[in-house]
């Protein structure tokens, strides 16, 4: 139970996410709950020896029971996986009435497969090592120490190879490790590649298309070798809050300033925010019920043989909320921090706490407001803060940090932060269109990160809608003679057949979720906008089977009517899905979206054509969205923020900023 905060000075370990003194259908599982959950799977006769834990999370009560108040039994979700026959089910568990009230079997020609597995590296290292074909190709390439060779299970994709359908792959290409403390991402052993059936524990199938040198030049950027001498020109930063920063915890309740939401956590999607709203006038009004990321796709443009399949579902797959770091203070989190620990599954369905997992504290975020006027001569400035919460995963080679902000005026934003160390091939003239050789001989494919987030909107109430707001240029003419003049047009989206919608820069495209039952003091609709990002979406052929897959990236915005079973925007197991699962299969019905109670998918993301300097290291690339208030207030909802009184004038004397 969370009671307190944790100093940045002292370093204190996190707090536990869990229930606090007003429990709520919301909160998060406990690590007993995890291992109630085992229990009464085991005694069912649902779970047994041979049974892994693919998934194992919080069933969230419907949307209207909550905000009814209404009673709801504690009930958790798993997927499991038999790993000797690879049968899977989807499971429903009451946790107060221990026992189990759904069982799913889960088809895995059409239904997918579970998210991969933890042992499934093992496994796989396990497979080729004892494997005459592969040592063969290793052999060939001048390898046989294999204890030199990195491996890694790779999610396998859906390409309708012969002999996959049904079975539960790993895809697995190699790198040389010379020692335990080299990194092996500056060495791939390229030009071959392996298919590992899971469930047989037996290689399906290698394809070698011949050795290519391995790359020479170490990337041990941690080295100073490598990295040179360190600087010595820095000179320390410190924040500090004497008095502490201004939220207040209560569990997963958290208030800061006039803001109040619900801190949940998935071991699939990582943090989620719940319950988002905004205290005006002594009335806390809604504005999102739900916000996470929840699915992202990492799709490589290599045609080749060897790297074709690259496409990866970190979140439906792999599972973000599971690879959480733990959070150091001074290097990943800088002041006065909040940290939270978190319960995820092992594949034995055992609790395994995170530590530090969740990062929070407030920061100063330069002026909010400022005006000197020629009048009066009158000199006001007001200065912006920001609410930061955050997690970083490593999954593999790369890294992300996910950063919710929360503003003084309304503003919520998310910026998805990328660093780590790019995937790596042998660069030669086949690869050349589709990669950068970033140093000699070494290859970074070119590739896509692309996000979808879901904002299950709640704008003053369920009743919203969405209206698409272009600026437009008015033509010369009647009524225009100078040319000067431009407007906005603003669309209404009234079906899910209309509401597929991209990014449109050149025309400031944004998207307004109005409640078109609350009016603010002009009569107009209160509203949130949301500013994205106008990237591109999907660069995959349309007819291309990752285009299937993740159709949900074909579009920078989807909007549907909001139903509880649909959480996923590539459905609820990409791994292996054959396609056309989650947003597309979602809004398929062309159901009423106008003044309902409705759910905002956004992708947004980089495109990443690597860059000399993006190796040993990448420095961080950032993309995300903003919502803003439009119309939501009926004026600017900060001018009763204080001038600040700190020491601001330099020099450490006290000074008032008007």
């Amino acid at each position: 139970m969370i009671g307190g905060r944790t100093m940045a000075a002292h370093g204190s370990a996190g707090r536990m996410l869990g229930t606090g003194e007003r429990p709520h259908p919301l909160d998060p599982l406990s690590p007993q709950e995890f291992g109630d959950v085992r229990e009464i799977l085991e005694a069912e006769g649902v779970a047994t020896d041979g049974t892994r834990v693919a998934y194992l999370g919080l069933e969230e009560p419907p949307k209207q029971a909550v905000l009814n108040g209404d009673e709801a039994p504690r009930r958790a979700r798993a997927l499991l996986i038999d790993a000797g026959t690879g049968a899977a089910e989807d499971v429903i568990v009451s946790i107060g009435e221990r026992r189990v009230d759904e069982r799913r079997p889960i088809d895995p020609v059409t239904g997918g497969q579970v998210p991969m597995l933890t042992g499934d590296h093992a496994l796989v290292r396990r497979v080729l090592r004892e494997d005459e074909g592969w040592a063969k190709a290793l052999a060939a390439r001048g390898i046989t120490d294999h204890d030199t060779v990195y491996l890694a299970a790779l999610s396998a994709g859906n390409f309708g190879l012969p002999d996959e359908p049904g079975r539960r792959l790993a895809r697995v290409l190699a790198h040389r490790q010379p020692t335990p403390e080299s990194l092996p991402w500056a060495y791939p052993i390229d030009g071959l590649v392996a298919f590992v059936d899971l469930i047989a524990a037996e290689v399906l199938e290698i394809i070698d298309t011949g050795p290519q040198p391995v790359p020479a030049e170490s990337g041990d950027y941690h080295l100073p070798e490598v990295a040179g001498p360190p600087r010595t020109t820095q000179r320390p930063i410190e924040i500090t809050q004497p008095e502490g920063p201004s939220f207040q915890i209560d569990g997963p309740l958290v208030t800061w300033e006039k803001w109040s939401l619900r801190l949940g956590y998935d071991m699939r999607e990582g943090l989620v925010l719940h319950q988002i709203g905004f205290d005006d006038q002594g009335r806390t009004r809604p504005v999102v019920y739900r916000a996470s990321v929840a699915e992202m796709i990492v799709p490589y443009a290599d045609p080749g043989p060897i790297r074709f399949w690259q496409t990866y579902f970190d979140t439906g797959e792999y599972q973000l909320g599971r690879l959480a770091n733990a959070l150091e203070l001074g290097c990943d989190c800088l002041g006065d921090i909040t940290y939270f620990d978190v319960t995820v599954a092992g594949d034995d369905g055992s609790p395994v706490v995170l530590p530090n997992a969740i990062c929070m504290h407030e920061e100063d975020y330069g002026v909010l407001w400022k005006h000197t006027d020629p009048a009066n001569g009158s000199r006001e400035t007001r200065r912006q803060r920001r609410l930061v919460i955050s997690f970083f995963v490593t999954v593999g080679n790369y890294d992300y940090g996910f950063y919710w902000y929360l503003y003084l005026d309304g503003t919520i934003e998310l910026e998805v932060k990328a660093t780590g160390i790019v995937f790596t091939g042998a660069y030669d003239e086949r690869v050349a269109p589709y990669a950068s050789q970033v140093a000699p001989g070494l290859a970074a494919p070119y590739h896509q990160h692309l996000f979808g987030a879901r904002l299950d909107m709640m704008v003053d109430g369920l009743e919203n809608a969405v209206e698409e707001v272009d600026a437009v240029p008015v033509p010369m003419g009647e009524g225009n003679p100078y040319g000067n003049a431009f407007g906005r047009a603003a669309t209404r989206l009234r079906t899910e057949h209309e509401a597929r919608r991209d990014a449109d820069p050149a025309r400031n495209r944004v998207w307004h979720v109005v409640n078109p039952s609350v009016p603010n003091r002009l009569g107009e609709p209160v509203g949130y906008a949301l500013y994205p990002e106008a990237g591109p979406a999907l660069m995959a052929d349309p007819g291309s089977p990752i285009a299937s897959r993740a159709g949900f990236a074909a579009h920078h915005l989807w909007v549907t009517r909001h139903d509880h079973a649909e959480r996923y925007p590539a459905g609820d197991l990409p791994n292996q899905h054959p396609g056309g699962a989650g947003l597309p299969a979602y809004a398929a019905a062309g159901r009423d979206i106008d003044g309902q109670d409705i759910v905002l998918w956004h992708t947004f993301g980089l495109t990443h054509f690597p860059r000399v300097e993006d190796w040993p290291i990448m420095p961080v690339d950032t993309c995300g969205f903003t919502l803003k208030p439009a119309g939501f207030f009926d004026r600017n909802p900060t001018l009763d923020v204080p001038p600040s009184t700190s020491a601001c004038c330099g020099g450490g004397e006290a000074c008032h900023c008007h």
